[in-house]
């Protein structure tokens, strides 16, 4: 797995403070990066279980079921998806090849990741929260 470079996280909604919600922030968001998150967006909307909200949390887009389950987000170079350590762990050999740290995978807008792929993290990460639930 390549590492993530701390010093490209420079956000891409930069401007009138935090947006108060993922609309003000997707809009926020230049082209092509708008297009990438919101088929992010979309594959995740359809992985979460029911009831799940949309929030901004750390100010980036996130989506929350008891806990926030996963964030995801525009930088100037890259976007992001944050589905936790543990995922990321699970999944290293699927995610050869892009760019990822303890809790982070970067991708490029021209590349980003497939969305077989995002559902595939977004539902181990609904499985890992839930499992945490009954404990």
């Amino acid at each position: 797995m390549k590492k993530v470079k701390s010093d490209k996280l420079r956000s891409a909604t930069k401007g009138n403070g935090a947006p108060k919600n993922v609309e003000e922030y997707l809009a926020r968001v230049p082209e092509p990066s708008r297009i990438t998150l919101s088929k992010v967006r979309a594959a995740i909307r359809t992985a979460v279980p029911p009831g799940t909200t949309e929030v901004i949390s750390y100010g980036m887009p996130a989506f929350k079921h008891n806990e926030v389950l996963v964030w995801y987000a525009a930088f100037s170079n890259h976007c992001s998806l944050f589905p936790t350590g543990a995922v990321i762990e699970a999944f290293k050999k699927e995610l050869q090849g892009c760019c990822t740290s303890k809790g982070t995978i970067q991708f490029s807008t021209d590349k980003p990741l497939p969305v077989a792929l995002v559902r595939k993290l977004v539902k181990a990460r609904v499985a890992q929260s839930a499992s945490k639930k009954r404990r």
